[in-house]
């Protein structure tokens, strides 16, 4: 009985325990429920509607950008896209293989997508087309459910009408790259399918032309499957961008630009800054560089010697050869060492110490006064002056006309040229200044080097009354002031443009074979041809060489440029044609059709051209 009695305590102390660990997890379990159905009740709502709802970001349409008459050149087309995610699709190269006997793909590419989804999180979309024909679509829709991770859809297409005849100045889109997420952290560059400027006008005003993201609220099942669509904000779309460029000038000048080898062309309004024409070739196609180029075409375009991929108008640095001559005499009137009648005698050749340096014409020139110094491109005048002037002289009357910095232009890229003085070759070479070396940079020859932007810079303010006028795309904020004067005596500024008028219209001018056809409208210019190497005493001896002997890019480089109407001031023009050999015979042609061209337009009644007044005073 006793023993009983002692199980039956033992079980009923059990029993207690056991009800009270019950009870215990009863009563956590209760307050685990209720902190979970009432008091974090928020919190783990929005978790759920997470898992319900699946939100996006949307690529907002780039701001489109117009030619100066409201031409569209850079636009956006829908385009149809297949796009692959790696944790869906598996093995990616083998996925791909079967997609391209279907559609075009290329094993280069199949191997460079492989290659972006091993660094590419599993379950981002990498593009693999976004071109397709709607063949190609056709094909891929009735065979996608074949293949795991393949999605087909819809988005908008960066697209240049005019590709190559403006690609240099709109520059190209592209996918964006660690760097580029690293500068910016807005989350619109984390998008695959998102596409930056590269260069050119897009590179330069992105932040106007992307636009502000949207975004989409869709609810899906628990495997992801979208159900419906809960809302939507387009964002906004990038801002238009309206050119000062205007199309069929382009278009011209590339064409007439075409059969060079390398060249370049710039037209610019001289009295507000404003660039109506901007022709680099040989050109590419920016629609290439949309998606990332291929290893091969890259290779193409970077090894070409006539490097495709360069502005030459705001990159190419030349010597600007006798297109400077205006610079050193204007540098001289102002000094006081020369005057407009002042004569030098050119027999071919000058002395100095135990140098000579010579005129490109054998015989010499005979007296020569400024006027027909500059309509002959006499060498030994501006050897002179340049003498009596100095460097320093000529450098800052170089610095005034636009040339040794950066302009400014709205394009990325540009380059300063240079313009040496005494105490630059001291602090960049560590030698003193030669003087034989004051007279080779009087005709734009050593050191001396200048883009033709620059030169159809220099052109204008020569021309526009001698204003700092600056050039540009997008037409500056505000309204439209004269530019400030750079200080030069109205004399000066005359005799200069004498001679640049009788270089086109004298008897003896050197571009005398390429004035208007309209003999109503006079032009003025100045040829100019550089040399790339110096010529040696023995090939001097032997005799010159003639054009076909000479291997390309050994020849020297052909320049012009010029101003028009001569009265009445309205267009610049500069003209590089690399290695051409001759600025009259080469350069100045071109130049001449260009204005004729541009004067046939004459955008100059525009409204930006009339917020300034024209005129030539200083």
């Amino acid at each position: 009985m006793h023993q009983e009695s002692e199980r039956s305590e033992r079980f009923g102390r059990r029993l207690l325990f056991v009800g009270a660990a019950q009870a215990a997890c009863f009563g956590l379990l209760g307050h685990r429920l209720y902190q979970l159905q009432l008091v974090q009740q928020d919190e783990y709502g929005l978790l759920a509607e997470d898992n319900r709802v699946n939100q996006r970001l949307l690529i907002p349409p780039r701001g489109r950008i117009f030619d100066r008459t409201g031409k569209p050149i850079a636009m956006n087309v829908p385009a149809y896209r297949l796009r692959i995610v790696r944790e869906r699709a598996g093995d990616v190269k083998e996925t791909l293989a079967k997609v391209s006997e279907w559609i075009e793909l290329p094993a280069e590419s199949i191997e460079e997508i492989a290659e972006k989804a091993r660094v590419t999180r599993s379950f981002v979309p990498l593009l693999v087309r976004d071109d397709l024909t709607w063949d190609e679509v056709s094909k891929l829709a009735v065979r996608t459910h074949e293949l795991g991770g393949l999605i087909l859809d819809s988005t908008l297409l960066r697209h240049y009408p005019e590709n190559q005849f403006l690609a240099h100045i709109l520059g190209y889109v592209g996918p964006v790259n660690d760097k580029e997420q690293a500068a910016d952290d807005s989350p619109l560059l984390r998008m695959p399918a998102f596409r930056i400027g590269k260069s050119g006008i897009e590179k330069n005003y992105e932040a106007q032309l992307r636009g502000k993201a949207g975004s989409i609220k869709i609810e899906v099942n628990s495997y992801g499957r979208e159900i419906r669509e809960l809302a939507r904000d387009d964002g906004e779309p990038g801002d238009d961008l309206e050119l000062s460029l205007d199309l069929e000038l382009q278009r011209f000048c590339h064409e007439r630009l075409a059969d060079q080898p390398a060249a370049s062309a710039v037209v610019m309004d001289v009295e507000t800054g404003a660039v109506r024409a901007l022709a680099s070739v040989p050109s590419f196609d920016p629609g290439e560089f949309t998606n990332g180029l291929s290893h091969q075409l890259w290779r193409e375009l970077r090894d070409n010697p006539h490097t495709p991929l360069i502005n030459k108008c705001i990159r190419g640095q030349y010597p600007p050869g006798s297109t400077f001559k205006m610079v050193t005499a204007l540098a001289a009137l102002e000094a006081g060492v020369a005057t407009p009648a002042y004569e030098a005698y050119c027999p071919g050749f000058m002395r100095l110490g135990r140098s000579r340096f010579h005129c490109w014409r054998k015989g010499g020139h005979g007296s020569v006064n400024l006027t027909e110094a500059l309509a002959q491109s006499c060498d030994i005048y501006f050897y002179d002056v340049a003498a009596r002037v100095g460097v320093d002289a000529i450098a800052e009357m170089a610095n005034r006309l636009g040339l040794g910095s950066s302009l400014g232009i709205d394009l990325p890229g540009e380059r300063p040229g240079n313009v040496p003085t005494r105490a630059w070759k001291l602090e960049k070479i560590g030698e003193k200044w030669q003087r034989g070396e004051t007279l080779i940079v009087g005709i734009g020859q050593g050191y001396m080097l200048a883009t033709p932007l620059q030169l159809a810079v220099m052109t204008a303010r020569l021309c526009n009354g001698g204003r700092a006028v600056k050039p540009w795309f997008v037409k500056p904020k505000g309204t439209l002031i004269k530019p400030p004067p750079i200080g030069l005596h109205q004399p000066s500024v005359d005799a200069v443009l004498q001679g640049m008028f009788d270089v086109v219209n004298g008897r003896r001018g050197t571009a005398r074979a390429s004035k208007l056809t309209d003999e109503e409208i006079k032009m003025a210019g100045k040829t100019g041809t550089s040399q790339v190497r110096r010529i040696t005493l023995a090939e001097r001896a032997s005799g010159i060489r003639k054009k076909d002997e000479i291997p390309w890019n050994e020849r020297h480089h052909a320049l012009f440029v010029c101003y028009a109407p001569y009265d009445q001031p309205r267009y610049a023009i500069s003209v590089v044609v690399e290695h051409g050999h001759s600025g009259s015979k080469a350069a100045a042609p071109i130049a001449r059709d260009i204005m004729a061209k541009t004067l046939e337009i004459d955008p100059a009644g525009s409204p930006i051209s009339s917020l300034i007044n024209s005129g030539r005073k200083v």
